[in-house]
């Protein structure tokens, strides 16, 4: 359930990121072909003009009609022989061509002589090109201001000086070609280039139309659409005065092989005009104009706008990377990508036009970028409010009501009111996991969580010490298949807990198995599933014990239904066969049978009590000395001793041996031991006794000279009703509980029973058991 829930909200979410990203890329596709942003792109394309100008091509000169030249001339319009005078100077430096940006359209009535000076010297440079004119704007007029027919026969070609302003009156482009359809004038630079370059032919034509009569050329027309591609603001070229060339203050190559313009600067002659590179509102002369053109031109340097496509592709390649980014990056990374498109798209926008000289319109990507951070963050504000509200409603239904009310002092706003909510609903599920984790921790049987795939989850402090591990050290993230791969089950040997079992679900609820120290386990399987991911409860309880205590049950129902009922059965067949057969046996030969198997049977009953004493009774500890209770319990064993013709002696003991321990046990222990060690000894053997002190342990040691134990033997010889001499010396009689006994006496004492013996060397047992002072310590 809880991972459909995500999966719904997942495809929910991608849902909306689509219907974002149809709606945002169709407004940026109508945006970028339309022209509602063209102030917004102008002011983009403007700024990166100026960010990207070049140096000044070194061949363009101005000559510059001034506010000084008219403050020393007088005031316009001048004499016609001032011009001539002027073009004679600058021919005389030989120049490229000099464009004269002065219209002379009528004769000169007042000064005839002057319009032969000027058509002379025109004439006699051969490199002059004078503008045209369109009269009127009706889009039926094919009219043309020309100059003058004995200048534009004079001159060396002829070119219109039109701009084409835009629609906030900034002129950033023109059109190369204007004029009637039939023979349009090619633009100033263009005409100063024709005759710089000598072609001769193709500037002969220009002169032509000027000949013609406007009736003939048909409509006017513009062609060859540009955008001029400014080199940088006004004052950019190299500019000299009129007056200074009249006067002849000039350098003397100045204009040697140069590209000369000569056009009005002077405030109030009318020439002037806004463009994308002028500061602080300062105007640009038209001739600084017919400048830049005719800069680029040189400096190959042409800008276009970019064609419909290419614009189209410029604006939604970048919107659609940051709405990809906001799929799948986080708000932050979103943000800051976002960001980085915009300003990469306002300097693509700024570069492109000198790379590729293409002019893109970046004003529709901006919007684009501007919009998608707000609205898909609005989406998921939204997203987030509606999840808090529907895991609000939950909460309260899962009994959290009482702590999700409102709190005096909440915002009032509505997202923060229902984030303080959950937030507080948190912190009490917080709390209640620090609870649950706590009494996990004080379980007193190892448990474990963990998921399908084994990873733990959580563990107490009992299952930290099992595997053994430090209790303080986390195994959260280790693998609980690796962990309890000694827990194998008993007889196969297989792992109890396998990888292929925890993910297909089929680990049984109860398990049995050993693990690698002997331990009898008991593993308890749980699934839980009221989580995000399902997972497994594994508790593993040590059954050691109980079935320890079920042997000894069953040994122990053994011992009474064989061992001590032979007995009995051999005196009530005694009884029997004397009543069949009276006096077939004498008297007194029945009875010390009789009293035989009656003590026989009170040995085992008697032995079988005290190790069932020995094992779960309180032991009443105090303090002895070792030295004493082997001194006595070899006293107790010299009728035995001599029965048998054994020999026992202490052979080294300290002065004293001070422990803690139950002396009445510990005799009967040691009594045991020394039993057997007589018992096993042949007649004339010898069994010594001595105490020796190991560290911080007693060592009791008696060693006899009797058959001896192979080594394979020795893990049974403590184990209840374990007898392993019955063939070897079957009248040694006993039922195997006596070093039963001791084991059980001398671990509870917190020693060790320890035995070295082989076959034919006899056996020595050695009772390891704490001095006094350890004793305490422990």
């Amino acid at each position: 359930m809880p991972m459909t829930v995500a999966r719904t909200r997942g495809q929910r979410r991608r849902l909306e990121w689509a219907l974002l990203t149809i709606a945002l890329l169709g407004l940026v596709a109508w945006l970028s072909t339309g022209a509602s942003l063209g102030r917004v792109n102008h002011l983009v394309q403007d700024v990166g003009l100026r960010l990207v100008s070049r140096p000044a091509h070194p061949d363009i000169v101005i000559v510059a009609i001034d506010d000084r030249s008219i403050a020393a001339i007088g005031r316009w319009p001048w004499r016609r022989a001032l011009h001539a005078e002027l073009v004679n100077r600058i021919s005389a430096q030989n120049p490229s061509v000099i464009g004269l940006d002065v219209l002379f359209n009528e004769e000169d009535l007042d000064y005839p002589a002057d319009d032969v000076l000027l058509a002379n010297a025109i004439e006699r440079s051969g490199r002059v090109v004078l503008p045209v004119l369109r009269r009127g704007y009706g889009s039926t007029s094919n009219a043309a201001e020309l100059p003058w027919p004995a200048f534009a026969g004079a001159a060396a070609g002829l070119g219109h000086v039109h701009v084409a302003p835009d629609n906030d009156g900034v002129v950033r482009s023109l059109y190369l070609h204007e004029g009637p359809a039939a023979a349009p004038w090619p633009h100033f630079s263009t005409a100063m280039q024709c005759v710089a370059n000598g072609k001769a032919a193709e500037c002969s034509a220009a002169r032509a139309r000027a000949s013609a009569k406007p009736s003939e050329g048909g409509p006017w027309q513009r062609t060859d659409h540009t955008l001029i591609a400014y080199a940088g603001g006004p004052s950019h070229f190299a500019t000299y005065s009129y007056i200074d060339v009249l006067r002849g203050k000039v350098p003397a190559d100045a204009f040697l092989g140069k590209y000369v313009l000569v056009g009005a600067a002077a405030s109030g002659l009318g020439d002037m005009f806004a463009t994308p590179v002028s500061r602080q509102s300062r105007l640009m002369p038209g001739v600084e104009v017919v400048g830049h053109v005719l800069d680029a031109r040189l400096s190959g340097v042409q800008i276009q706008p970019a064609t419909p496509a290419l614009n189209l592709l410029f604006n939604l390649l970048p919107v659609a990377c940051a709405l990809l980014a906001l799929l799948l990056l986080g708000p932050f990374v979103a943000l800051l990508t976002s960001a980085g498109l915009g300003a990469a798209t306002l300097l693509l926008s700024a570069a492109l036009p000198l790379w590729t000289g293409s002019q893109f319109a970046p004003a529709a990507a901006l919007v684009g970028l501007a919009l998608a951070y707000p609205l898909w963050s609005w989406r998921r504000l939204s997203a987030a409010a509606h999840f808090l509200r529907l895991e609000m409603d939950r909460l309260q239904q899962d009994g959290l009501s009482m702590r999700l009310r409102e709190r005096p002092g909440d915002t009032t706003d509505f997202l923060e009111r229902r984030i303080n909510a959950v937030e507080r609903a948190s912190r009490q599920l917080r709390d209640l996991h620090h609870f649950v984790s706590q009494s996990l921790q004080q379980l007193p049987s190892p448990t474990l969580v963990c998921d399908p795939d084994g990873r733990i989850l959580l563990t107490n402090k009992a299952a930290r010490l099992h595997v053994g591990g430090d209790a303080e050290v986390s195994l959260q993230g280790l693998s609980a298949v690796e962990l309890l791969r000694n827990l194998v089950q008993t007889g196969t040997n297989l792992p109890l807990i396998t990888q292929d079992k925890l993910h297909s679900g089929c680990m049984p609820e109860q398990s049995e198995g050993r693990d690698a120290q002997g331990r009898s386990m008991l593993v308890q399987c749980k699934p839980f599933t009221d989580l995000a991911q399902a997972g497994w409860l594994l508790t593993l309880v040590d059954i050691t014990d109980m079935r320890r205590a079920l042997e000894q049950r069953d040994q122990a129902m053994n011992f009474i239904s064989h061992d001590i009922r032979a007995p009995n059965a051999s005196i009530l067949t005694l009884l029997e066969m004397q009543r069949a057969y009276p006096g077939r046996m004498p008297a007194e030969e029945l009875m010390q049978r009789i009293e035989r198997y009656a003590q026989t049977s009170l040995g085992m009953a008697e032995n079988f009590v005290k190790l069932a004493s020995a094992q779960s009774q309180e032991y009443r500890m105090a303090p002895l000395d070792l030295v004493a209770v082997l001194a006595e319990t070899v006293d107790d064993a010299w009728a035995l001793a001599r029965e048998g013709d054994v020999e026992v002696t202490i052979t080294t003991t300290p002065d004293t041996a001070p422990s803690l321990g139950d002396r009445a046990l510990l005799c009967r222990a040691l009594a045991n031991v020394l039993n057997n060690a007589v018992k096993f000894s042949p007649a004339g053997g010898k069994v010594q006794c001595a105490i020796s002190q190991r560290g911080r342990q007693w060592v009791v040691s008696v060693r006899d000279q009797g058959p001896g134990i192979a080594p394979e033997l020795q893990g049974q010889l403590f184990a209840p009703f374990q007898r392993l001499h019955d063939r070897s010396h079957p009248a040694i009689g006993g039922v195997g509980l006596g070093l039963a006994l001791v084991h059980t006496v001398v671990q509870r004492h917190g020693g060790t029973l320890e035995v070295d013996s082989d076959v034919g060397q006899g056996a020595e047992f050695r009772l390891v058991l704490p001095t006094r002072l350890g004793s305490q310590e422990a």
